[in-house]
């Protein structure tokens, strides 16, 4: 059996969904409301199928966010349907990506975080609910800008506590409650979908 992608508008409102109900609905990251609300996320859908074409896009996207006005493209999803789908490759993919970021000097400049639908943290059962932290649509590299990361720390000043928290929540819903929470939808979503901007488009 061929397995299809699915095109880029389900994949957009999938990751979008994701953002605003878990990330943003669950306060797992405080810092991405505000980069959410001013839309200054680009969301960069990656085709590519095997490693080598997927750090290509994830050096051209690196590249693009250091380059872009923060006004415009404060931080980059890049979503990644056709590959990284088992976990165990997608985590050696990592090390190469930090490498790729060393290799341009962007080290101090940009960073690097990572979800996955089966995200799985050292330690941890494949089924534990705290896995849920970490879990998007589809494998995605987060990119983001040390200056950002340092505003929002300045600014929330418990953000050490993050991931304390974070996992307290997830135990808290539970699997059952995390499946009905991720069930709804918020009023704007459907609006955000029909407002495309020039930052979202697929990955070249």
């Amino acid at each position: 059996m061929i397995e299809v992608s699915p095109p880029d508008a389900d994949i957009l409102a999938a990751t979008r969904h994701w953002l605003t109900r878990a990330v943003i609905g669950l306060n797992l990251c405080p810092f991405a409301k505000g980069v959410h609300v001013k839309r200054q996320i680009r969301y960069a859908i990656s085709r590519a199928a095997s490693l080598e074409a997927a750090l290509t896009d994830l050096e051209s996207e690196l590249r693009r966010l250091e380059a872009a006005d923060p006004d415009e493209i404060d931080t980059t999803l890049v979503i990644f349907p056709n590959t990284f789908d088992d976990f165990l490759d997608y985590n050696d993919a990592l090390w190469f990506a930090d490498r790729l970021l060393q290799q341009l000097r962007l080290e101090g400049t940009l960073q690097i975080a990572s979800f996955h639908p089966r995200y799985q943290f050292d330690g941890a059962g494949p089924d534990d609910i705290e896995n849920y932290t970490n879990r998007a649509p589809y494998p995605i590299l987060h990119l983001l800008r040390e200056a950002s990361i340092e505003r929002a720390a300045d600014a929330f000043p418990d953000a050490a506590d993050i991931y304390e928290r974070n996992q307290a929540t997830m135990r808290r819903l539970g699997h059952a409650g995390w499946r009905d929470w991720m069930a709804q939808r918020d009023a704007d979503e459907g609006n955000e979908e029909n407002e495309e901007n020039e930052g979202n488009k697929e990955a070249k």
